[in-house]
Order: structure tokens, then sequence, then C-alpha cells
């Protein structure tokens, strides 16, 4: 008879398992086992926030499993993570076993355990607790209160924002933040401000270098030489003087190691060292906790247990000498805002295990973050770094010009010895390839010669250099996730699933590592900024979870919280009942204007319509989302995308002149039809006989650029399909191609796609060959058809083999495979149960667009009769009926993915 532990997943079951022994049986639960049902209504204010919560088939057949286990034990241990989500967990496993009637006579208790060693998982089961209902009540809040906002706001969205994702309580503001350092960036200025720098030697020789600080006895503040004329004057007065040493300032100052890490800080400093993603960062701690090789990665503490920082101690000891070994311990404590300090910081279960000796069993992105979260918590109590800091003051003789020197050289590394501070931006901007902020005196690291007051110095080349101020860098994932954290918003264990999300829903781009605002996600941001304004407020959103932490900690009522939040914020919903779409749209173009249509160099107006030329353009939104179109609609129907640059080929309407062809002189276009961007060779005319003439065109390929296209590309896109050569088996021709699917090889009656890395143009012969071979195998001639001689070939297919000849198709039956089929019987398959393929294009679209309308017009016929049976039938019925007309377009976000 043994005892059931639950644990989350099956990584962390097998190392638990190998603790306990035979005792005990583990299971995992496999994360969540049901969350808030997937429809609107699962969270009912009216009901004092009753929820309602769906089945999931994984998490019930890990319940029956369970349930199936605890026959003829005696205890059930909840062993999930050892935070709220865990918490959360543990409640419905327990709630569901109890609704199967699974516990009676069982004892149910609570385990938890910071690390996954055998030491502290013996010690969890010996020392059992009962589930903590306020941590219970905080999840149930935050669960609630992210429905409601998702549920709410994103209907809301769609409705008066067409082409709009959704938005969460958590997801919205870390998506203002951007969005607004966005807006700051095209806002700047650049200011224009010059330096002086002078070379100087001592009296022994040795060269240093000063900046200017005093100019005409003043000190010099950043913009007091704002240009070249004003520089060279100060240039040519510090080029006058003679020089000494004025005073030299030196002084000791201690550097102290940075705590271990914490979540946010863990995804910061992985970000910027190793260059993973929040997500990822995530990812790899869970899979080193889950082996029992660091502690809970989730946490908001930087203690750490007293044994840990005894053992620490002495590995440094050892490893180091007592020389980097502080007198005492050191203890931390979290400075960001709404800390719970709820566990450990993130540290090696094992000091012992160092990086080195965890080669063999770690690998990749876990012996990276293995060895940053060791040397991290190693350092934390290690001697602080000294270093030896030097100021010299080179006044001139006259005492108006002064400049000054700084320099420092390490006196005793410390900590350094083993880890330096996280890169600041300067250095990862230098990774991802942008252009690095001007470096500050702080950075300075030269060590200067010695001297000694009142000694005369030689002067060398004085130099002046302009700089110009830098706008406000983008957000990055480490400095994002440290703003939400400043701010007190979200929880850092939450942080990398919104940073993802906000790339999901295509608001944000991740580019050279930065954040970068989309269009979308700016007119989101806009429209809740203009309607919604507290609720993306930031010290709304933070007052929230100080709130969401008073319940945690058992203060507050969470009902009564969800009540207080719920009567003001859907009264703000009401309010937006009667809103219009044109409200919307005036809003939006008001705010988002300077984005759309910023000045132009040329000072004309960026609003006129380059079509009709006295339209004014504007935002306006259609069924799929916004567009730009012009106030003369519908005489002048000029549009773009929002979000296309006013000066490309799109918002010029496509029609652009490439040049002339060579070969016959005509016009090479580009132009813009219904059905996307082409190229075309001369205009439309007549021949001899008088009937018109088309012209010849081309599509542009998917992945062309309609800015990109050259003419010599044009070209060689109308010239096709081109011959690449002849196959050496059959002698056929092989030939690429456009077609109705895009770039294409062929060979005989064999035709296959070409992948979006191959170029249509430059194929050559080894890749189409490939290709083709390919093909082959999901195609076999079978010979031609006796009628008229066009081959009858048998294809693999999406649903199974088929036969074809010409636009006529037949499946082949189930129990025949393609190279048993002979050419009678494919000929007798295909009159017996032959189709004619689909017409594409156009015609096809239209077609297959009038059988939706047929219906639609046939069921508007029989809506009276529909109608009427519904005044006869009885209330009940007739009041469901809505509600199960509800679109499946229209379902909000799914219960387990509402935003935050």
């Amino acid at each position: 008879m043994s005892d059931v532990v639950v644990v989350e997943s099956p990584a962390k079951a097998k190392t638990i398992e190998k603790y306990l022994g035979r005792d005990f049986t583990v299971l995992a639960s496999f994360g969540h086992v049901r969350d808030l049902e997937e429809k609107d209504g699962a969270v009912l204010p009216d009901q004092d926030f009753a929820m309602v919560w769906g089945k999931d088939g994984r998490g019930e057949a890990q319940v029956a499993k369970i349930a199936t286990a605890l026959k003829g034990a005696k205890r059930l241990f909840l062993a999930t993570d050892p935070d709220r989500e865990g918490e959360a967990i543990s409640w419905h496993v327990k709630d569901m076993l109890g609704s199967r009637g699974a516990l009676k006579g069982k004892d149910v208790r609570r385990i938890t355990f910071n690390e996954i060693t055998k030491r502290a998982v013996q010690h969890a089961v010996a020392h059992p607790r009962d589930l903590d209902v306020p941590l219970i009540d905080a999840y149930l809040a935050r669960r609630a209160l992210d429905y409601l906002v998702g549920y709410t706001l994103s209907p809301l969205l769609w409705r008066k924002l067409p082409g709009s994702r959704s938005a969460g309580r958590v997801q919205s503001v870390a998506l203002r933040l951007i969005c607004e350092r966005e807006a700051e960036i095209e806002a700047f200025k650049a200011r224009e401000y010059w330096t002086l720098e002078a070379k100087f030697q001592t009296p022994a020789g040795a060269p240093f270098t000063a900046r200017l600080t005093h100019l005409d006895g003043k000190k010099l503040e950043q913009f007091d030489l704002p240009d070249a004329a004003t520089a060279h004057r100060a240039k040519a007065l510090a080029e006058a003087g003679t020089y000494a040493v004025d005073s030299v300032e030196k002084k000791r100052v201690r550097r102290n190691p940075p705590p271990p890490f914490m979540t946010s800080t863990l995804q910061m400093e992985a970000s910027r060292k190793l260059g993973m993603g929040a997500q990822q960062t995530m990812r790899t701690a869970q899979q080193l906790y889950e082996a029992g090789h660091i502690t809970y990665m989730r946490t908001d503490g930087v203690s750490m247990a007293r044994e840990a920082m005894t053992a620490i101690r002495d590995h440094v000891k050892d490893a180091f000498g007592a020389d980097y070994l502080p007198p005492a311990p050191r203890e931390y404590q979290t400075k960001a805002k709404n800390a719970q300090e709820a566990h450990e910081a993130i540290r090696p279960t094992e000091v012992t295990r160092t990086p080195e000796s965890m080669q063999g069993e770690l690998e990749g992105a876990q012996a990276r973050l293995y060895e940053l979260i060791w040397k991290r918590a190693v350092a934390s109590q290690m001697a602080a770094a000294e270093l030896d800091q030097t100021a010299v003051d080179i006044t001139s003789a006259d005492g108006k010009i002064r400049f000054r020197a700084t320099g420092s050289v390490v006196a005793f590394d410390g900590f350094l010895k083993l880890y330096r501070e996280d890169e600041d931006d300067r250095a990862a901007d230098l990774r991802a390839g942008l252009k690095p902020a001007e470096p500050s005196e702080d950075e300075d690291s030269r060590l200067l010669p010695p001297m000694k007051e009142r000694d005369p110095l030689k002067r060398g080349d004085v130099t002046a250099s302009q700089h110009f101020t830098q706008p406000p860098p983008r957000y990055s994932e480490a400095s994002l996730v440290k703003r939400l954290e400043e701010l007190g918003i979200g929880r850092p264990s939450t942080y990398a699933s919104i940073l993802q999300r906000l790339q999901d829903l295509k608001y944000v781009t991740l580019e050279k590592r930065r954040f970068i605002a989309q269009d979308l996600g700016r007119m989101v941001t806009t429209f809740l900024v203009r309607f919604f304004e507290r609720y993306v407020d930031t010290g709304f959103t933070s007052a929230m979870e100080e709130k969401l932490d008073e319940i945690s900690a058992g203060q507050t009522d969470w009902r009564a919280v969800m009540r207080a939040f719920w009567k003001d914020f859907s009264a703000a919903v009401e309010a937006t009942k009667d809103l219009k779409i044109r409200d919307v749209i005036d809003a939006l173009d008001e705010d988002l204007g300077p984005h759309i249509f910023p000045e132009r160099a040329d000072g004309t107006d960026p609003r006129l319509c380059p079509t009709c030329g006295n339209g004014r353009l504007g935002l306006r939104l259609g069924r799929t989302g916004a567009f730009i179109g012009c106030s003369n609609y519908p005489e002048c129907r000029y549009t773009r995308p929002f979000g296309v640059d006013s000066g490309s080929a799109e918002a010029a309407g496509g029609d652009q002149e490439l040049g002339e062809d060579p070969a016959t002189g005509q016009k090479v276009t580009l132009k813009r039809g219904p059905y996307g961007f082409y190229i075309q060779l001369g205009e439309p005319g007549t021949d001899a006989k008088g009937k018109p003439t088309k012209p010849k065109r081309t599509s542009l390929p998917n992945g062309v650029s309609p800015d990109a296209i050259t003419l010599d590309q044009a070209l060689g896109l109308l010239s096709l399909p081109r011959i690449i050569g002849v196959d050496p088996e059959t002698g056929e021709e092989i030939t690429a191609g456009l077609g109705r699917f895009g770039p294409y090889v062929r060979c005989g009656s064999v035709f296959k796609s070409l992948d979006k890395d191959d170029d249509v143009l430059t194929v050559g012969m080894n890749r189409a060959l490939a290709l083709l071979a390919d093909a082959r195998s999901r195609v076999r001639e079978l010979g031609p058809h006796p009628k008229d001689k066009e081959p009858v070939v048998v294809r693999k297919g999406r649903f199974g083999p088929y036969a074809q000849h010409g636009k006529t198709v037949a499946n082949l039956p189930r129990d025949v495979a393609m190279e048993d089929i002979s050419l009678e019987d494919a000929i007798a398959l295909l009159e017996e149960k032959g189709k004619a393929l689909k017409p594409r294009g156009p015609a096809g679209r239209k077609a297959a667009a009038a059988k939706p309308a047929a219906r639609k017009a046939a069921e508007g016929e029989a809506k009276p009769a529909r109608k009427a049976a519904a005044a006869k039938a009885p209330a009940r019925k007739a009041a469901a009926k809505p509600a199960a007309k509800k679109p499946a377009a229209k379902a909000a976000p799914r219960a387990g993915k509402t935003p935050r």
C-alpha cells in the first residue's frame, strides 16, 4: 500500500520518485487539469463571481489515473510547484478527486520544496500542511480579472476596431509602454553639441588625455558648445594657454557583488549575456529545476537558505582563498515594487556541482544558463571588488580654462574574478549591430600616469568633436522586464508569456533584440488610451497588483476586490455602447495623424491625395482592418494599407515605370491590380485589323517586394518560362516559370513548385533535377489516352492517390495502390467517377462566392417562416435561440489563453 504524490510534470515525477522509494507512487498532472470554460459567461459577476470550470480531456484522464492509484492508499500528497499557480493546481486536483468520491477516508496534505533534492523532498513529506486558502483566493481573483478584462474588451475591440485581436489587463499596459517609447523616438529632435579633448604629457613624458570642463572661468554644461563656430573658438583659446596640474584626487571605492538571481533578473541577464528570450530562459530553467540542478525559478526573493550560504562560502574559501571571503554572510533584500519574498533566490542546489563538472550532463542552453546561475550565486557571497579611482584637474595659467582626466584601476578583483555584473545596454547594442550610446565618464577605466600638484604639462593636439543627442532606445526584453518590475505591473513569472503574446498578436515585432511597435499595436493602444485610459494606466494596474498581494496575504476578501473593480469597469464598457465607428475613426485619425502622416522635408501637405490632388487622406476602417483613403471617395478610389510608407509603391497606387525593354523599346511598368502587383510590357493597343491587343503581363512572385523590383528582374519575369536545360534521362526540356500556384520547374507533364528560397530567375540544373526527382516519386505516367493522346497519370494527393486526364480527376479505391493500377483501369475509373477540376482565378472565386450568397438569399426567404415557428415555441426555447446562433468567428479568446 503506497502513498500517492502528485506533481506537475513527468520529469519532476521521475526525479522525485527515486528519492521517495517504493512506498510512494508519483504521478504528474501535466500542469493545470482544468480551466474556465472557453466561452463567454464562465465568470458570473451577478452570482458573486462564481466560476464555471470546463472539462479538459487530458486533465480528466490524469485525474482518473490519480483516482485509480488512490484505491488502497492512505495519503495523498499534493506536491505541485511552491507558488500561486502550483497551489491552484493542487486545489483543482483535490476538488476534482472529491467530486469523484475518490478522497473518502484519505488524508490529503500539501507539501512544497524549493529544490528537488532528496533532503528537501523528504523534509517536505515529513512536514506537510493544508492548502493555502488566501493563495488560492489570489489565484481566483487574478483568473477572474484576466478573464473579465479579456472577454469584455476583446469583443469590444472586434466590433469597434476591425482587424484588432485582443486586449488584456497586463498585456495592454506592456503594449502601451512599447508604443509610447516608439512615439517618443518619432517625436525626438536631435540636438547638436560639441566636446573638446586635449592630449598632455607629464614631466616624465607619459601621455594621457583630458576633457575640457571649464571655459572663461565657467563650468561647461552639455549644450554650452552648440555648434562648430563656438567649439573652434574654444579650441583656439585652449591652444593658446599653458597648463599645469591643479589637483590630484585619489580614492578607493568598493563595488559589492549583485544578489543572486530572481525571475526577472535572470530573464534580464540571460537576454543580455546569452541572447536568450524570456520564454526560452524560463523553459530552460524549468528543465534545470525538474532535474534537481537549481532551486525553483519563479521567485521574486533574493535571500538564500542559511545552509546554502554556508556551503557557498566554504566553496569560495577552498576555490579562491580566504581573501575572497567576506567576514560575514551577505544577506539581500528585494528592492522591486510589490515583491513578495515568497521563495529563495535561484541558485544551484549543490554548489559543488560546478559548471565544469556538469559538462557531461548538461549541454547547449541548459549548460550556459546553469553556468550563469551558478556564477551569480557564488559571486553573491564573495568579497567586494576594490578600485582605485583618480581624478586630475588641469588648469591654464590664467585659471580660465580647466580640463579633467579620470582613470581607475582594479586594486582587488574580489567577486569580479568570477562574475562580471550584467553587461550594459551599450554592449548588448554592439552585439546586436546597433549604434551604441556615447560612453560616459563612469565607463572610463583608464590608468593615469603618476602626477602631483603644480606639475607643468606639455599640451599636445586639441580635438573638437561633434555629437548629437540620441533618442531613447527601444525596449529590449531585458529593459522591458525591468520597467514592468519597477512599476509593479504583473508578476515576473508571467512576463515571458506576455511578451510572447504581444508578438503572436502581431502588435509588436522583435528585431535585433528590440521591440518595435507595429501599426496594429499602436492603433489598439490609441483606442484603449482614448476610451479606457484608466485600465491601461500603469498606476491603476500597479495598485491592482497591490490589492491582489493583500488577498494572497489573507488581508482582503477577493470577492470584495472583484465587486469594486467590476462596478467601475462595467460602467466604462457601458459608456462605449453607443460609440459609433465614425467616432473611433476620428479619434484614431487625430491621435495617430503625426505617425501616419509625418511632416515632409519639402513642406508639402502629407495628407494631400496623390491621385486626385485635392482630396484629404485619412484613416478609414473596413471589415478587415484599417487603411488610408481619400476624402473624395467614391470619385477618387485611392487607398493604401495602414502602416505602409507614403513613399512606397503600395502608397503610390502601384503604377511605376521601371524602364524600357531594350529589345522592343516598350515601357516596362509595375502595376497594382485587384489580385496584387504585376509587371506589364507596353500598353493596350490594336493590331493591323483594328482588333484590341493585350500587353504581356506577369505576376510578382511572393517574397518579391514591389519597392525593390529592378528593370532586369522585371524583364526576367516577363521572359518566363525560361529553358534551364535538357533532362539527361528523358531528353525533354526542363523549364522554369510562374503558374497559378507560384514559381515552378517543369519537365514534360511533371511539375514541381519551387521552395521559398529558390529564385525562378536563377534556379539551376542540379536543383531542378532534384526537385523533379521528388515530383516524379509523387507522379506515375500510365500512357496516352486513346481518344486525344493526352497523358493519363496517377498522382499522390492530400487525400490519397488519384488518376488524372486533362482536367478530369478520380480518386483511386482505398485498396488500390498507385503502383498497381493500369492504364485501362484508370481510364475506366475516370469515365465512371471522374470529376472536373474546380476552376481557379477570378472566375472560380466569383463562382465560389455565389454559393453562400444564394444560400443566404434562400435563408432570407425562409425567415418569416422561422419567425412564425419561433412564436409558437415555448418562451424558454425562444430565449435560448440567440445564444445558439452566436457565430464561432466571434468567439472570445480561449479561456486558457485569456490575455493578462
